[in-house]
């Protein structure tokens, strides 16, 4: 708890005069989405494997340049058009920019459960549907009388229920089949599809979570919206690089679509910001671990961070060696909207962009 105070005096010392200017806040992960396509496009090792790739002609014709800025743009349009002109993606490692995980395990629930309570709980150590003792940031936004009832989050993962523990947070969150009991036409109808699509990946598709939180946000207006994609993660698993590509490709058109989205509406214009991530790596230096995670592949551990928004400095590519973490995201996430990260277990220093 000490630690927790000093770090916060010291986070509202360097901060009070940038976090005023951002009064929402959007997060977005690519659950399991590697740096090295982030940075570098689609990797030309895996693409011409027939075991990964079932129409590697196809994938080269829409994805492959021998430009390495040409390449990641084409996989990433909205990251390295619009965010590298107005805000910053952190984690080119090539240049000795770090970002990292701080939990020793390296999948899906350490990682969110880092990002938003900044705490790296060692005991928070398998993907079972477990409550979540630790309190996150968003019930912690959510608790602030200015934002109660104005917090939600949309999930393809059904355990992200269990990870912002959405009984004791009392915050919104629909996750994969959850019925969407809302009074419009557009999300009456996004309740019936998921219920009807297709299942590749064993819950819904992320365009239907995306399409849910969306018209969410319309209608609403959350002060808070978080949105955790899920295929890219569920691909990979699989050995399905072109599905992994082209979902990437697609989660990034949905964060454009957003993006436009609350440009458009005056509550949020110039008013918010937006974070997107991952919660950890995946195997590169043995090719064959691609598909695989954990604190057996030294990789796992290696991740990124974009962002954009009012009181984020147009840096574009950061480039300068320096090194984040996971864990500093939950106090960052709360600076951002003017508050300060105060709970019973340690919270790291925030990210000061």
């Amino acid at each position: 708890m000490k630690f927790s105070i000093i770090i916060s005096i010291l986070f509202s010392i360097t901060t009070v005069n940038s976090v005023a200017q951002s009064q929402k806040v959007i997060i977005v992960t690519l659950d399991g989405m590697r740096w090295q396509e982030i940075f570098k496009g689609i990797d030309t090792a895996l693409l011409k494997e027939k075991k990964y790739v079932t129409d590697s002609s196809s994938l080269s014709r829409q994805f492959w340049s021998v430009n390495l800025e040409q390449r990641r743009k084409k996989l990433f349009p909205f990251l390295w058009t619009t965010i590298a002109m107005e805000g910053q993606l952190l984690g080119n490692r090539t240049y000795g920019n770090l970002v990292n995980c701080s939990n020793p395990y390296q999948f899906s629930y350490p990682g969110y459960n880092e990002i938003f309570t900044g705490y790296p709980d060692t005991l928070v150590n398998s993907n079972d549907k477990i409550w979540n003792s630790n309190v996150n940031v968003l019930e912690f936004l959510n608790q602030q009388k200015r934002h109660k009832g104005r917090v939600a989050a949309f999930t393809t993962w059904d355990v992200f229920p269990f990870i912002l523990n959405k009984n004791r947070s009392a915050i919104y969150v629909n996750s994969d089949l959850d019925s969407i009991k809302f009074p419009t036409t557009e999300l009456r109808l996004i309740n019936e599809m998921q219920f009807l699509s297709t299942r590749p990946i064993g819950v819904r598709p992320d365009v239907l979570t995306y399409f849910a939180a969306r018209e969410y946000l319309k209608k609403y207006k959350p002060d808070i919206l978080y949105i955790a994609f899920d295929e890219t993660d569920d691909f990979a698993h699989g050995g399905r690089y072109d599905q992994y590509i082209m979902s990437a490709h697609a989660e990034d058109r949905m964060i454009e679509d957003l993006w436009h989205t609350i440009q458009e509406m005056p509550e949020y214009r110039n008013n918010t910001s937006l974070i997107i991530t991952t919660d950890h790596g995946r195997g590169d230096h043995d090719k064959q671990n691609w598909q695989h995670h954990g604190e057996r592949i030294r990789e796992s551990g290696e991740i990124w961070i974009a962002a954009i928004g009012p009181s984020i400095v147009a840096k574009g590519e950061v480039k300068t060696k320096n090194q984040v973490f996971q864990k500093q995201l939950a106090t960052t996430i709360a600076g951002l909207m003017g508050y300060i990260f105060i709970t019973s277990h340690p919270v790291a220093s925030p990210i000061i962009f």
